[in-house]
């Protein structure tokens, strides 16, 4: 039985709200999506009343994951400052309401900033985030490829697709099934080349636009985050939206990241990006565990001939000049595009090859770095 917008709003009206009316009736309500058993809205109020809707969101979803046929229910609470009014007082957010918008500047560590008051995600030792200050780098081919290179150095690995707005891997994965749930009401990743995957795009359609404001992506990845049944992980790679705007912050401030790694294009403008990316990853205090120059050069499939068609070793160059690690170069080749159109990545595809080879090598490096973590955890 297919769930319609009419029944969530039957369900929304037993819910009341700190207005004392019902709330489908409150006038807070954005549109509503449903699609397949996968319900999808945000209420905004203002940020002067957040701390007292935050129980509305979550009795709203729970009445809305207890319609007959829902899967999923992904429930954003928007709360924004009128004009010239004063930001609200901190304070801890209950399970799955991503933070007011207040854009409060980050602090240090221990001093009450929202990286102080972050929790682990159970069962995973390490996360870490590969991001890019634009589209258009390889950002998700590289992050599929990084962790394929990981679980070949013998780690337990998870991929998250973050990128809300464009998710690549169930295509660079060849997945097309739809993530189930457990006795716990929690999905269960898909498991695919030995790597536990969830990605928003699993639950949409390929061709869905993804109209969502900041708080709607926030909820939406935090979900994923821990109403996922991950299990044991060594580390969870984040493959995360381009760029450093309000969602990339909010990220980095609400997931215990144990480090990024910045992809770049040599050309100087990608560069120029590349640096937003990390200046942004060094403000809230996630650090930077290197970066890496992708389509670093052509190599011709035919006879070999490496040829610098966005120019070669900028990113090096960047690295050395900021002071963090560089991690490795990634040509631009046939057979990484054509294995990730055809959703057998080219570590998995090509396990002998000299690409894969690159993968793992980076792939080390960011193990060496995170040892300690996962030896701890």
């Amino acid at each position: 039985m297919s769930v319609t917008q009419q029944q969530v709003l039957e369900s929304l009206g037993k819910v009341m709200s700190p207005r004392g009316v019902a709330l489908s009736k409150a006038d807070v309500l954005s549109a509503i999506t449903v699609n397949d058993g996968k319900v999808f809205f945000s209420i905004s109020v203002d940020a002067a009343e957040a701390r007292a809707w935050e129980s509305v969101r979550a009795e709203a979803e729970a009445a809305v994951r207890a319609i007959p046929g829902v899967t999923v229910a992904m429930i954003a609470l928007t709360a924004e400052r009128k004009a010239g009014a004063a930001a609200p007082p901190p304070h801890r957010h209950s399970h799955g309401v991503p933070p007011v918008s207040t854009h409060r500047p980050p602090q240090p560590p221990g001093s009450g900033s929202p990286m102080s008051k972050q929790s682990e995600i159970p069962g995973i030792a390490a996360v870490i985030a590969v991001a890019s200050g634009k589209g258009g780098v390889g950002k998700s081919t590289t992050a599929l490829n990084l962790a394929l290179g990981l679980r070949d150095l013998g780690l337990r690995v998870g991929l998250l697709d973050a990128d809300i707005y464009g998710p690549s891997v169930p295509r660079l994965t060849g997945i097309h099934q739809k993530p189930v749930l457990n006795d716990d009401k929690k999905m269960v990743p898909i498991v695919r080349f030995g790597l536990a995957i969830m990605s928003i795009g699993f639950l949409v359609e390929e061709d869905t636009a993804m109209i969502w404001r900041g708080p709607m992506v926030m909820s939406a990845i935090t979900q994923m985050l821990r109403d996922v049944a991950w299990g044991t992980l060594d580390v969870l790679v984040v493959d995360m939206p381009p760029g450093t705007g309000d969602a990339q912050l909010t990220l980095a401030q609400n997931v215990p990241l144990k480090g990024a790694i910045i992809i770049s294009t040599p050309q100087d403008l990608s560069l120029i990006d590349a640096r937003r990316g990390l200046a942004m990853f060094k403000k809230v205090n996630v650090p930077v565990l290197g970066i890496v120059e992708n389509m670093s050069y052509f190599q011709c499939p035919h006879c070999g001939t490496k040829s610098d068609i966005f120019g070669h070793g900028g990113a090096r160059h960047e690295a050395e000049r900021l002071g963090v690690p560089f991690l490795g170069e990634i040509p631009l080749h046939m057979s990484i595009r054509a294995t990730s159109d055809s959703g057998t990545p080219v570590v998995e595809s090509e396990p002998d090859g000299p690409h894969a080879a690159i993968y793992r090598a980076i792939g080390a490096k960011v193990r060496d770095q995170l040892q300690g973590v996962i030896a701890a955890a």
